[in-house]
Formats: structure tokens, C-alpha cells, sequence
């Protein structure tokens, strides 16, 4: 009978292991699938005013994944979902730089306000990935300065391949030195290899070019010894068209003057074809071309050339047909879309959603109690730049001249409720409206369902007295389109404004790149 006792509870102990071993399993699990990021730190000297955001890098079409406030002591804390592993930019004060970062990692970033984010220290789980990174860029911005490019560029073809071959050796001796001293992933250690071989490609494409020009003659081909070395170093090149917008920009720029030919024939006596559609129709022909790289060349061109505050409803319209039938990756799809709507708002005539706000009381708010009368939506927080000094006497006056025949409706998108308080009474006070506030500030339910980030604070939308859409976003009262909408919604005619200050875009938030009428051209590191 004892021996059946202790078997049975050797049965039950075993069995009890394996359920713990089960859910340790299914923990670890669950952690290693995480794409959360978990961040906090500290910025010594920081000014409450500023905002830290983090922006992933690889994206063709990315707008901020969050967007922290700083208290007095310059601390910040927030989290948010990582789209992949891999390089994120970290903006700060007009400023931007990179770090490494995994989905389900804790970060801790410190730093001074002085030299952040160019110098930062990174503790926590990232604490290697981005040692190994900081001591690999810090050595090739000393390599750089000993490289004399132009002798390189100006030598033959020989010369110049024996040149690049030597640089790609240093950088890989360095990388390995850099691994065995910080024992980063995998991940950031290939990460930083493709960028050594993408640099390259750059300085190869821009060697081909001006040989082209020098040669005079349009028909000038790279030797053999020239190409084998540029297709070594893009053997996989999928992964890396979605891994680096420096990629996308060799691309580009060994497709430059094809497409400008076919531009040019396929645009003669057009007026209203986009570069979109061109680039489009330019890479339906190109068989060498994998749909990865369409995907992501073509997302590339849309978001620069054809997505942007002033575009007409007729091209954003072409621009979601092409988006929608010729980019066949869900994820670029969806944030392409994702950009357009954030950048020229609802579609005119579409109704106005409520959302979830508050009066300063506590009571709740909706905008449907307006309908019968046009409305003026101006979205605003206390801590850009643009809205004490540049907007509200501005919006005093405004509001001043329609009050009659318009409402006005000022949504606050402060961190807190308390700071809204304080904001409402001293920033508001005597201007004509309601003053309402998004719980939860650029995270709040209305923020997400009219498309606000920082970067675009503060704006205005109208709205007519059916509860529809009647503009698109604005940053500028005096905008002479914002005005003659407002003139039509109430019957009056406004004395003319001074413009006031322009949205100022968050260039690392979309990836940089100049346009022209008839090709896509390749961006310009900063």
C-alpha cells in the first residue's frame, strides 16, 4: 500500500513538473512573440516642453509609434508595439538618431539634454545590441575622415573596385572586433554588415553615374569586374530592400534614367498623371524586378511624390487605387493608407465620427450636439511650440468674426486632464467655444480617429452643419483656402489674416526624398 501511496505521489509530482514546465514553456513563449517595447530614462537638463519619439527606421511609410512628455526632472517612461526587430529613430528637440531595439525588451535611455540623442547610454535588455552599434558607427566616423573618395571616384574602374572591396574588409574587421567585445544578436550584427555593403553600393552607384556623364555616351556599360563586386554585395536582395531606405535609393538611382525615359514618352500631352502612376506603370515591365522590391520601390515614390497636405482629392483618390490594386504586401498597404489618412484627413462630404471626450466638469462630450450649426475643430497641446504665441491671437480673432454662424470646439491633447485644467484656463481664456479633452492626449480615441500626431499640432478641421466633413486638416489659419471655406460655411467674409505658422514635418518621420515632375529621384543622406 505504501509503495502504491509514493508511487502515486511520484505520478503527481511528475505530472505537476511537467504543467510548470508547460507554462514556463508557454511563457517564454509568449515573451519571445512580445512586441511590446517597454522604455524609460532619463534626460539631465531636459525642458518639459520637449517630446521624445520613436519612429521605426526600415519603414517606407512611418509615423510616430509614441510620443512621451518629459517632467521637470527630464524622466520619461512609455511603451508601445514594435513593428519588427531592428532599427528605430529616436527624435528629440529637432533632432534624430538610431538605436537597436527587439519587440518585448525593456529599455532604459539616459542622457544629457546637451548632446542627446547623438550620445546616449542604453542599460536593460538592449544594453549590447546598441554598445555593438554605437562602437561601430564611432568607428566609422573616424574611418570616414582618413577615405579620400574623390581620388576613389576619379580613378578607373580597377582602382576604384580595389578601393571599395578594402573599405567593406575594414568595416567587417571592425564589426567582428565590435562582437567579440559587446556579444550582441545576431540580428543587429547583420543589420550593421547590410548597411556596410548598402554604403557601398551607394558610393558604386554614384561612381557609375558620373563615368556615364563623363563618357558621353548613353549607352556606357560598367565592366565585368565593376558588377560582379555589385551583385556579391546584394545577393540577398529582398531582405534588404525591406531592411534599408539606403537600398531603396541605389534602386531608385540605378533606375533613374530608364525611368526618365519612359516618363517622358509616357507623359507627353498629359497634364494630370502622377509620378505615382508613372513609376507604377514603369515597374509592371520590369520581370528582373521582384514583387518585394515593387512593393517597396513603389510605396516609396507614393509616399514622396504624391502623398502631401496640398493634394487634390482627384490624385488621392488615383493614389488609393494604385495602393490598393498594385502594392501587394498587407503590411506597406495598410500603412500607406495609414499615411494618406493622416495627411489629408477625411474625404470632404464624409460624416464627422464622435468620439470620446470631456468637458473640464467631468461630463462627457459629443459633437453631434453642434449639428444645425458648422463647426471649427482645432485640436492643440500645451507643449507645441506653434500655439501660445503663433495661434491663439490669431484664433481669438477668428473665433471673434464667426462666432455668430460657427462653433468652436477646442479639443486639448495634453498628457493628463489636470494639465488640460491649467492649459483650458490660462491659454483659452476669452476666446469664444467649447473646450473639451482626449483622454489619454496623442493616445486618446479621437486623436486615432481623425489621424493627430504631434507633427501636425496644432490643426483645423471644419465641419459643416449636417455633422460632415467640410476640409481638409489645416495648420495654418491663415491659409486662403482655410478662410474660404469658413466664408461659405457662415455667409460672412472674412478680413484678410497674415499666414500664421506652417506644419513643420518631422523628417524623420517619413523617409526624405527630392521630387520632380518625371522621375523618382534617390533621397540625400543627412
Amino acid at each position: 500500500m505504501k509503495s502504491k501511496i509514493q508511487l502515486f505521489k511520484k505520478n503527481i509530482n511528475t505530472i505537476m513538473i511537467k504543467k510548470y514546465l508547460l507554462f514556463f514553456a508557454i511563457a517564454l513563449f509568449v515573451m519571445s512573440c512580445s512586441k511590446k517595447v517597454e522604455v524609460k530614462g532619463k534626460i539631465a537638463g531636459s525642458s518639459p516642453l520637449e517630446r521624445i519619439e520613436f519612429v521605426e527606421a526600415s519603414g517606407v511609410a512611418t509615423l510616430p509609434l509614441i510620443n512621451m512628455s518629459l517632467d521637470k526632472d527630464g524622466n520619461f517612461a512609455g511603451e508601445f508595439e514594435a513593428p519588427k526587430n531592428g532599427m528605430y529613430v529616436i527624435n528629440y528637440a529637432g533632432k534624430q538618431s538610431l538605436i537597436f531595439l527587439k519587440g518585448g525588451q525593456k529599455v532604459n535611455i539616459s542622457g544629457s539634454a546637451m548632446t542627446f540623442p547623438n550620445e546616449f547610454v542604453v542599460t536593460g535588455d538592449a544594453k549590447n545590441d546598441n554598445d555593438f552599434f554605437q562602437a561601430s558607427q564611432k568607428f566609422l566616423g573616424s574611418y570616414g575622415q582618413t577615405l579620400n573618395i574623390q581620388e576613389l571616384i576619379s580613378g578607373d574602374e580597377a582602382k576604384f573596385v580595389k578601393g571599395m572591396q578594402k573599405i567593406e574588409a575594414d568595416i567587417n574587421k571592425n564589426i567582428d572586433e565590435n562582437v567579440k567585445k559587446f556579444n550582441p544578436g545576431k540580428e543587429v550584427i547583420d543589420w550593421k554588415k547590410t548597411d556596410a555593403k548598402v554604403a557601398i553600393l551607394n558610393l558604386m552607384v554614384n561612381y557609375e553615374m558620373s563615368k556615364k556623364q563623363t563618357s558621353g555616351n548613353p549607352s556606357f556599360k560598367m565592366g565585368k569586374t565593376f558588377t560582379d563586386y555589385e551583385n556579391k554585395l546584394q545577393e540577398n536582395k529582398d531582405a534588404m530592400v525591406k531592411m534599408s531606405p539606403f537600398y531603396r535609393q541605389y534602386l531608385l538611382t540605378k533606375m533613374s534614367s530608364d525611368f526618365q525615359k519612359f516618363a517622358q514618352s509616357k507623359s507627353q500631352g498629359k497634364t494630370d498623371i502622377t509620378t505615382s502612376e508613372l513609376f507604377s506603370q514603369f515597374l509592371k515591365d520590369k520581370k528582373e524586378v521582384s514583387q518585394t522590391e515593387k512593393d517597396y520601390l513603389l510605396a516609396f515614390v507614393i509616399a514622396q511624390s504624391d502623398i502631401h497636405p496640398q493634394t487634390p482629392a482627384k490624385t488621392s483618390d488615383k493614389i488609393k487605387k494604385i495602393i490598393e490594386e498594385d502594392i501587394k504586401d498587407s503590411t506597406i498597404k495598410s500603412d500607406l493608407k495609414k499615411m494618406q489618412f493622416t495627411i489629408n484627413g477625411f474625404k470632404v462630404g464624409d460624416d464627422a465620427p464622435e468620439a470620446s471626450l470631456v468637458k473640464q466638469d467631468g461630463k462627457s462630450y459629443k459633437l453631434s450636439e453642434n449639428k444645425g450649426k458648422p463647426y471649427m475643430l482645432v485640436f492643440y497641446a500645451s507643449w507645441n511650440p506653434y500655439i501660445a504665441e503663433g495661434t491663439v491671437p490669431v484664433l481669438k480673432e477668428v473665433a471673434d468674426f464667426y462666432k455668430s454662424k460657427m462653433n468652436f470646439v477646442y479639443v486639448n491633447l495634453d498628457d493628463t486632464k489636470e494639465q488640460f485644467v491649467k492649459t483650458n484656463n490660462a491659454m483659452l481664456k476669452g476666446i469664444p467655444g467649447t473646450n473639451v479633452y482626449g483622454e489619454g492626449g496623442l493616445n486618446s480615441d479621437i486623436a486615432k480617429k481623425y489621424g493627430i500626431y504631434g507633427f501636425k499640432l496644432p490643426n483645423f478641421i471644419i465641419v459643416d452643419k449636417n455633422g460632415k466633413i467640410a476640409s481638409r486638416p489645416f495648420v495654418n489659419l491663415g491659409d486662403p483656402e482655410l478662410v474660404a471655406i469658413l466664408d461659405k460655411q457662415t455667409g460672412l467674409s472674412a478680413p484678410k489674416v497674415e499666414p500664421q505658422a506652417q506644419l513643420q514635418l518631422d523628417p524623420s518621420a517619413f523617409q526624405q526624398a527630392p521630387q520632380t515632375e518625371e522621375a523618382p529621384k534617390a533621397p540625400q543622406k543627412k
